[in-house]
């Protein structure tokens, strides 16, 4: 059986849809199922099991013998959230505790790290190693990453196969439930549809004009297709950035916002707020060479294909 944390979350629960698509149904889904605001992600999804993410290590730790492969991809992922110990206990201490399971009974194992790992990107986007020692997050969510990140590079004891997928930009179905982390396309389109307009922050960069501020924006399909590659090829074990490797300004996002809508674009420029201002990012896009050279060369969608996709089959149903 296929074991998927954070099942009920965004990118988890798209996954296990495109598995049962395949044929896969002996799924074990993993999360806090008492959530309703997500339940519309995960009712449908044919599984084996459904088990409560606090009885989930108890439980691996008996059934390890019934499982061939893990997805760990559920996390707190509040990047507002400051108070370290939760995202320790989360996003640290409970993914040592399925590491060290899949080490010592041997089940590859993929797990979500973050590009929130990377601050403000002084030291590059690459996915090398040896960069995780240098790296500066923002927030207690991107230390946690980078902290579980650091740990796994150091343990002597692995998987037979592991990935830690570090995230940029993600987008598309089943993110609704996440509210202001959801992605800037999906509040595009409810702030759009409610105001016929789309306010963005005004840059207080020299380097950068207004909405060009720029993001590696990644499609969820597309963030699926990775998973189901270094699924089915289980030869080179690490970190890998999980974006297009291509940044596209906040404008043009929010232009083909407006054409999937056949609206007429109206942009407002708001200043940033003071406190987040001294941390905010212009820029993020992912190396992508080391996924390319294990062997990855699907084509990605482009920024318009990507929303297109998303406000036409998904949003604007």
């Amino acid at each position: 059986m296929i074991v998927i944390t954070g099942a009920a979350g965004f990118i988890a629960s798209f996954l296990a849809q495109e598995l049962n698509k395949v044929g896969k149904t002996d799924l074990v889904l993993v999360d806090d199922f008492s959530i309703k605001d997500k339940e519309s992600n995960h009712k449908s999804i044919q599984c084996h099991s459904r088990i409560e993410r606090n009885a989930f290590i108890d439980w691996f730790s008996r059934k390890y013998d019934e499982i061939e492969f893990v997805f760990h991809l559920g996390a707190r992922t509040d990047t507002t959230e400051m108070d370290y110990s939760i995202h320790e206990e989360l996003n640290l201490e409970y993914s040592k505790s399925i590491w060290n399971i899949c080490s010592n009974h041997k089940i590859p194992l993929i797990y979500a790290s973050s590009a929130a790992t990377y601050g403000l990107g002084e030291n590059g986007y690459s996915d090398n190693h040896d960069l995780v020692y240098k790296l500066k997050p923002l927030n207690p969510y991107g230390d946690s990453k980078n902290n579980f990140d650091k740990w796994a590079l150091q343990e002597e004891v692995n998987p037979p196969f592991w990935a830690g997928l570090k995230f940029f930009n993600v987008y598309g179905p089943n993110e609704s439930h996440k509210g202001r982390m959801a992605s800037v396309i999906y509040h595009a389109f409810h702030q759009i549809k409610s105001t016929g307009k789309m306010n963005l922050f005004r840059s207080h960069n020299s380097k950068y004009k207004d909405g060009e501020q720029l993001r590696d924006f990644i499609y969820v399909k597309d963030v699926i297709k990775i998973c189901l590659f270094l699924y089915k090829n289980q030869y080179h074990s690490g970190l890998f950035n999980v974006g297009t490797g291509k940044a596209e300004t906040f404008k043009a996002l929010v232009e083909n916002t407006f054409e999937a809508l056949n609206m007429g674009c109206q942009i407002n420029y708001i200043d940033t707020p003071e406190d987040i201002r001294d941390n905010y990012q212009y820029f993020t896009e992912a190396d992508m060479n080391k996924l390319e050279s294990v062997g990855y060369h699907e084509p990605f969608f482009s920024l318009k294909e990507g929303v297109h996709d998303y406000i036409q089959h998904y949003l604007n149903r």
